[in-house]
């Protein structure tokens, strides 16, 4: 059970990265942003959305999957480290600053995670042999 929740979670994570990437690079394709039908033809011919489109059914698909075993509260704890995957590639794709509030941020949605997670193992009843 441990692999399919790694698995799960890494999947996850990756659907949710790809969609915020997705979004930021057809956005940065498409722009100015304007009210306009135009703007959204320029948008929607950029390949990248249909990235996120992907990425979003991924998430979905993946997040059901999921949720068929996994107790809810750290499931749904855990489905948000794409926020730290998504601020580490803004780094490298989009040379967006790493200061050291995001860094602590970061570390505090990791030690939540694996707060809830511990306590969830803490409260689960032994396993029958």
């Amino acid at each position: 059970m441990k692999r399919f929740y790694l698995i799960g979670f890494a999947l996850l994570m990756t659907f949710d990265t790809l969609t915020q990437i997705s979004f930021k690079m057809a956005g940065n394709h498409a722009l100015p942003v304007e009210a306009s039908v135009a703007w959204l033809w320029r948008l929607f011919g950029e390949p990248w959305v249909y990235g996120a489109v992907l990425g979003y059914l991924g998430a979905f698909f993946t997040w059901m999957s999921l949720l068929k075993h996994a107790p809810i509260g750290p499931a749904f704890a855990a489905s948000h480290l794409e926020v730290v995957s998504v601020m580490l590639l803004s780094v490298w794709l989009f040379h967006e600053p790493l200061t050291a509030t995001k860094l602590i941020g970061a570390t505090a949605i990791i030690a939540g995670i694996v707060c809830l997670g511990l306590a969830e193992r803490e409260e689960a009843p032994p396993d029958a042999a």
